[in-house]
């Protein structure tokens, strides 16, 4: 036994033994090795840069140009007729929009930025304008206020679209409403609105005016009944999408963009044979008010627009030269959308135009927005006291209404002076260490390149008077 033990204590400590000179060869083979191998770059990784999302684009200045541009017309054309301008949030509860757009809308079914909130109610970005200002209307109780109530909004929407000209993801519009009254005479002014926007901006040439009636709810009804009845042995014809809107809103299969889709609408019922007689009648009126104040339309049947609060008349604006698939905008009457967001019944009438849209015609047409922001004085200088001076000026002109920039880096005045050749100004006054001490200044034309010294003593005035424009006077009335 004790012989036993013995032997099994020599085979441990052989086995340790062993164990250990490998590990020693392992180290030193681990340690050669590293001595040849290149070193490690650690260095850490440049940060990737970062784009906007898709869909999505930056306003860049130029751009601004064009929106000041539009945003005046609007507003002046908003004032003219006694509308106020509205804000609603950004964010509304989903059920504004699947209420009132309808559940077989493409908005709703596929293009809504929707979201869960933390307590899980569903949020979604607003794709449209309409129904978050009929929602404020009913929330602040403005059918208490005289009717009808006229607002208006320029504000960013979002939809989840395919990206392409002319479309993003957010986009910016444009958006009238009137509420509490229902009159043909009101529908025709917010197409002479509209009309009149574009012809302020010059673009009222390049579209054609659509427009259509959908009669009342109950005509709405017995029609789609009509539809449903005439496209049920043909729905094997249909494509995946009409197929899916025929139960849901056949309505939504008029405005197919499907070629073999149109083939059977054209075969289908008309809209105009189910509109009651007060349906037409109210139809008929809106036109003849269109034929007074000399609005150009067409009559388009096949016009439904592709949100399920519409009634009575409806219109889209068309780009000439492609038609609806390029749509500045569209509106149209909604009488039964307040109760579908429960307030009470209220007519309501409204349109909305896109801003991207407009500017893509505007620069199209070669349209040159008026822009202030023309650089009309650039204070160089050197030095200190120089700095002092050039400051106390370029803040002075600023004062009296011009538009100055003033070099208060520590720039040469060699790149001060290019400076102010990239940035436009039309003079350039210099104040040197010399010019400083002797109380002068130099002022340059940008332009002609001719130069003179002129007296520090009330430079202001005299630039002014070289200048020869009008100062940009801002005053909280305007």
């Amino acid at each position: 036994m004790q012989k036993i033990a013995f032997i099994a204590i020599i085979d441990a400590l052989l086995y340790i033994l062993l164990h250990n000179i490998n590990m020693i060869e392992i180290e030193k083979a681990t340690t050669e090795k590293s001595t040849t191998e290149e070193p490690i770059d650690i260095k850490p990784k440049k940060p990737s840069k970062i784009q906007t999302l898709r869909g999505f684009q930056d306003l860049l200045p130029d751009f601004q140009d064009y929106y000041t541009m539009i945003k005046k017309a609007v507003r002046h054309r908003g004032r003219q007729s006694g509308f106020k301008r509205i804000t609603t949030p950004i964010m509304e509860e989903t059920a504004v929009f699947s209420r009132s757009l309808g559940e077989s809308s493409d908005v709703v079914s596929k293009e809504m930025f929707t979201m869960t909130s933390r307590s899980g109610k569903l949020m979604t970005l607003k794709p449209e304008a309409t129904a978050g200002i009929v929602r404020a209307y009913i929330e602040h109780g403005m059918h208490t206020l005289p009717q009808p109530v006229q607002l208006y909004s320029i504000e960013p929407q979002f939809r989840y679209d395919r990206p392409q000209k002319g479309r993003f993801r957010q986009f910016h519009q444009v958006d009238f409403e009137v509420l509490g009254m229902k009159d043909p005479s009101i529908d025709a002014q917010m197409i002479h609105m509209a009309y009149k926007i574009l012809e302020d901006l010059q673009i009222s040439d390049r579209v054609d005016i659509q427009i259509n009636s959908l009669g009342s709810a109950e005509n709405r009804e017995e029609y789609m009944e009509a539809l449903r009845d005439f496209f049920f042995d043909k729905k094997q014809h249909l494509s995946e999408d009409s197929q899916a809107r025929l139960e849901i809103n056949p309505l939504r299969i008029l405005d197919s963009k499907d070629e073999d889709d149109q083939i059977l609408v054209s075969m289908a019922p008309k809209l105009k044979d189910f509109l009651s007689p007060e349906s037409k009648a109210f139809y008929e009126t809106v036109k003849d008010y269109l034929r007074e104040l000399n609005i150009p339309f067409y009559e388009n049947e096949g016009l439904v627009r592709g949100l399920d609060y519409y009634c009575d008349t409806v219109f889209e604006i068309w780009d000439k030269s492609q038609g609806a698939q390029n749509a500045i905008g569209g509106g149209g009457r909604y009488d039964g959308l307040a109760e579908l967001l429960g307030g009470v019944p209220t007519p309501g009438v409204g349109f909305a135009m896109g801003v991207e849209r407009i500017v893509g015609h505007m620069k199209d047409s070669g349209i040159k927005p008026a822009s202030k922001d023309n650089v009309q004085f650039f204070v160089a200088q050197l030095g200190e006291e120089g700095k002092k001076k050039a400051l106390k000026i370029t803040t002075n002109l600023r004062d009296l209404g011009f538009h100055a920039l003033g070099g208060m880096g520590k720039s040469s005045m060699k790149a001060q002076l290019k400076m102010a050749d990239k940035s436009g100004a039309r003079w350039a006054i210099i104040l040197g260490e010399i010019e400083v001490r002797e109380n002068k200044a130099i002022l340059r034309d940008m332009k002609l390149g001719k130069q003179e010294i002129i007296p520090l003593e009330n430079i202001e005035q005299t630039v002014i008077e070289r200048l020869g424009e009008k100062p940009d006077i801002y005053t909280l009335g305007d």
